[in-house]
């Protein structure tokens, strides 16, 4: 069981140190630019349809 168990570890860490390609850092850092720039857009678009809904709600239902 242990042997098998260490067979596992060794393939694992073959497959990440030597077959797997890591991004250079102008792609991480591309790549983290973009994913951030999609955050910050959809945030926006959800805080808009709030505000939207909240006026119509408001319009609907008036406080006394």
């Amino acid at each position: 069981m242990l042997k098998k168990f260490i067979d596992y570890c060794k393939t694992c860490y073959d497959e990440l140190a030597h077959k797997t390609t890591w991004p250079s850092f102008g792609e991480l850092t591309h790549s983290a630019v973009i994913v951030l720039t999609a955050s910050l857009v959809i945030a926006i678009v959800v805080w808009g349809m709030d505000s939207i809904f909240q006026a119509v709600m408001g319009f609907i239902y008036p406080n006394s």
